[in-house]
């Protein structure tokens, strides 16, 4: 090509660098448009332009490449400087658009660092360079793809690190175990804890995660809500990995787990069992809460809609048995079934905030009665503890004496070291019984008065909580609804008949109520102050006492209750 010719071609310079490994040992893209300035200017070539960009050329789709390309087609320019081939093309598709476009001569020239490029060279050796730029890439992508199964094989997850967990940064690359992330472990663990309580769903626990305890991804950045439902569904979790994904093949994680496969599995039922990853637009309450009667499956719920003719259309909700247990024979109760047995029980604890606000202030006073009995009794601990510490040292001296064999040293130290295991005990636990005593009559009193408040709300989470508190045991049969309900609620029920009738007589005669006069009354009812009494000093050591039938068997039960 003569000077002239060479001359009248205007270029663009195109610089690329990626950051996968096909371009580790590439310029910079400043280092590369820094030399091939400097050799334009020394062979005065004009550079109209200059496309750079961090994107890999495997596969057709830059956009920087695809402007520039487009220019050239349209006559803006006829040359391109580049450092090499590769930096154009590394697929078949980018690299025989250059390859076209310059037989046709629409480029003119394409001058890279060390060779230049024209319409009529030999065809094939541009063929060449761009097929084994497009060779190294395939050949990487199969190398990099066993890498990263034989990695899975080894038990350690090949590619990013979920929410908990990193790669530990003192391995080479390749070469990275999972490990525990220090910072956000211990949070995704508690979120993992809220979750199987049954009481919140996953935007709640986002909430509380990111409100109250501070959480943040890797990067500085809220949690998606998308992320935390994946996370819940992750096997990871509790210790197996699916590679690569879609592919059926599970491994056996060897980094620490975060959760047991049964409660993982529970999770998936808090969850409804769906594998598609996205918020649920409906929450079911009581979903995760109920086992089956019959079989000991966890109930769950659907959702079912019926169009009539005249267009009206009608929204259910289903409770019944996942039927893990295929004869199971167990049929679905509605959800409005469910919520009025529930509701019968609330409404059966129900009491009024003046008698809730009397009862504690009752329970206190006689707590702090006590309270001269109580120093007493833990004085008199204290000296037998340290009266059993004198004898151990007495023995301990008359060993030392030789006034004890061996024998009868060992059989009395044992001995004593019992008793002082046992004193110790007694004092330790005297104050914190009580004080756990007193949190649970509190715990119970509160839920007798807003229960039923809480659970009208219709508030999904509401409603669980209510549920979830008022026992444990929940079981559905033949759509009756069994729970084994907490003691201090039985106590509580056998008042309310009681506190009702106080409310009624109070509002017929003055024609309101007036507080002043219903303390009077409450302390003046030998029912209510023999039942707190019973209430107050009930053996708290099995919290759970009663099995408790919503509906009609409550009643009787209650009654066989008080009679004992």
């Amino acid at each position: 090509m003569n000077m002239n010719q060479e001359e009248k071609i205007k270029y663009f310079l195109y610089a690329r660098k990626s950051s996968e490994a096909e371009d580790r040992q590439v310029a910079s893209i400043g280092s590369q448009i820094d030399e091939l300035t400097k050799l334009a200017a020394r062979d005065n070539l004009e550079i109209i332009n200059t496309f750079s960009e961090s994107q890999s050329a495997k596969a057709p789709g830059r956009p920087l490449f695809n402007d520039m390309i487009e220019k050239i087609q349209k006559g803006k320019t006829q040359g391109i400087i580049c450092w090499k081939l590769d930096r154009l093309a590394r697929n078949p598709v980018d690299g025989g658009q250059i390859n076209w476009l310059l037989q046709q001569g629409i480029i003119k020239h394409i001058q890279t660092f060390e060779r230049s490029y024209y319409p009529t060279d030999n065809v094939l050796m541009m063929s060449v360079e761009f097929g084994m730029a497009n060779q190294f890439i395939r050949d990487l992508s199969q190398n990099t793809k066993r890498g990263l199964r034989a990695k899975a094989e080894r038990g350690w997850y090949p590619t990013f690190a979920t929410l908990g967990y990193m790669h530990n940064p003192q391995k080479r690359k390749g070469e990275k175990e999972i490990i525990k992330d220090p910072e956000r472990f211990g949070l995704v663990k508690k979120m993992f804890s809220l979750m199987l309580t049954g009481n919140y769903f996953p935007p709640k626990i986002l909430e509380i995660a990111t409100n109250e305890w501070g959480l943040k991804n890797r990067f500085g950045r809220k949690v998606a809500r998308s992320t935390i439902y994946r996370m819940f569904r992750d096997p990871f979790y509790y210790g197996t990995f699916e590679y690569p994904k879609g592919s059926g093949n599970w491994h056996q994680g060897k980094h620490e787990p975060m959760i047991t496969e049964e409660e993982y599995d529970r999770i998936q039922t808090l969850l409804g069992g769906n594998d598609k990853i996205h918020p649920r637009e409906h929450t079911f309450p009581f979903r995760g809460l109920i086992r089956c009667g019959e079989c000991g499956a966890m109930i769950t719920a659907e959702e079912k809609w019926k169009r009539q003719k005249n267009g009206n259309v009608h929204h259910y909700v289903y409770y019944h048995c996942t039927k893990r247990v295929h004869n199971c024979t167990q049929r679905c109760t509605e959800r409005k079934k469910l919520e009025e047995q529930i509701l019968e029980l609330v409404n059966s604890i129900e009491i009024p905030p003046e008698f809730h606000d009397w009862a504690l202030d009752e329970l206190n006073l006689e707590t702090l009665n006590e309270t001269g009995d109580r120093n007493k009794i833990l004085g008199n601990q204290q000296k037998a503890y340290n009266d059993c510490l004198a004898e151990i040292d007495g023995v301990i001296s008359m060993r030392a004496k030789k006034e004890l064999d061996e024998e009868n040293y060992k059989r009395k130290m044992d001995l004593l070291g019992k008793e002082k295991a046992r004193l110790k005990e007694l004092l330790d636990d005297t104050d914190d019984r009580v004080n756990k005593q007193i949190a649970k009559l509190e715990r119970g009193f509160a839920l007798a008065r807003d229960a039923k408040k809480e659970f009208e709300t219709g508030i999904p989470e509401k409603q669980k909580e209510v549920l979830s508190n008022l026992g444990s045991n929940l079981l559905l049969k033949d759509k009756i609804l069994t729970i084994l309900i907490e003691n201090p609620l039985i106590q509580i029920k056998g008042m309310v008949p009681e506190v009702r009738a106080i409310h009624n007589k109070v509002r017929t005669s003055k024609n309101g109520e007036n507080e002043r006069d219903l303390r009077v009354l409450y302390s003046q009812s030998p029912t209510l102050l023999a039942l707190l009494n019973q209430f107050r000093t009930f053996d708290w050591a099995d919290e759970y006492k009663y099995p408790t039938v919503v509906l009609s068997q409550m009643n009787q039960l209650l009654a066989e209750c008080k009679e004992g």
